[in-house]
């Protein structure tokens, strides 16, 4: 599996350690920001966004400090759906009902050790599919 992740300066030590374990199992393709510097984070969704709609990437991970911000800009992207996560059965449930294929952290809220098991859940969870088929469709219109 292949994997866009980025972030802001606020979230760059969390995007670290989720790079570091993420990418003993995958490709991670990393976007940014890549210091504590400030930096504007729609620049970050927008990287993500587009290798994940453009099949560069299978899903992406976006991270800032509440991650509302995030997920704003990677959903202005046509073909994203980009969920933010705050436990772990949205971690689960974004996949199988919403097929979201970008998870938003908030690193001001999320510990490290939850990031991870999140990530993990939303990488390895499958759309369900069914009912949910239409759903998904309706948010393309």
């Amino acid at each position: 599996m292949k994997i866009s992740i980025g972030s802001d300066h606020g979230a760059f030590e969390l995007k670290q350690h989720l790079i570091e374990h993420l990418s003993q199992h995958a490709t991670v393709l990393d976007r940014g920001t890549y210091s504590k510097e400030s930096v504007d984070y729609p620049d970050f969704a927008h990287k993500v966004a587009e290798d994940v709609v453009s099949g560069k990437a299978d899903r992406g991970i976006l991270i800032c400090q509440t991650g509302i911000g995030m997920s704003i800009a990677a959903n202005k992207v046509n073909g994203v759906r980009a969920a933010l996560v705050t436990n772990a059965d949205a971690a689960a449930f974004c996949r199988l009902h919403n097929d979201a294929n970008v998870l938003c952290l908030g690193a001001k809220y999320t510990s490290p050790t939850d990031a991870l098991a999140w990530a993990q859940t939303f990488l390895t969870t499958e759309f369900e599919g069914g009912r949910h088929i239409r759903r998904v469709q309706k948010f393309e219109k």
